[in-house]
């Protein structure tokens, strides 16, 4: 049986969480549903996840579509098409765009950019949502161009 990173990447399914006790067999029986598998290998250690190989990949992408999100062994699994490339547990280099805060799925939960000088002096911005031209006689123009 060859490698599971040898396998057709446009017939390869990804199945995450999926807990420690899940079995070839099993998957084997659920995946064999969407079509002919040419190979199953579940991952021991550390468990919790498998690559399963269609014959076809117009019944991966049937398997992704159906089964992403259902329970498999009392894990609600993650099914996904194969992006080829291995996972890397590594941090990645310094100025490269992956992982830790700021990519993806995961960006900032703030919707509305953050003001403009920064948060100083703990401002809250939550009377109004834009800033009144009115004059104030206190704050200075920080260009210096306009006099009032």
């Amino acid at each position: 049986m060859s490698r599971h990173q040898e396998w057709d990447v446009r017939c390869k399914v990804y199945v995450g969480n999926l807990g420690n006790n899940a079995s070839k067999t099993e998957l084997e029986a659920i995946f064999s549903h969407y079509g002919p598998l040419k190979n199953v290998w579940v991952a021991r250690n550390p468990p919790g996840f498998a690559f399963i190989e269609f014959q076809d990949p117009r019944d991966a992408e049937d398997a992704v579509r159906n089964l992403d999100g259902t329970r498999i062994g009392g894990c609600r699994v993650r099914v996904e098409m194969s992006t080829g490339r291995s996972r890397d547990r590594r941090p990645p280099p310094r100025g490269s765009s992956g992982g830790g805060g700021g990519g993806g799925r995961y960006r900032s939960r703030s919707r509305s950019p953050p003001p403009r000088g920064g948060r100083r002096g703990g401002r809250s911005f939550s009377r109004s949502p834009r800033r009144s031209r009115s004059f104030s006689p206190r704050r200075r123009d920080r260009s210096g161009s306009r006099s009032d």
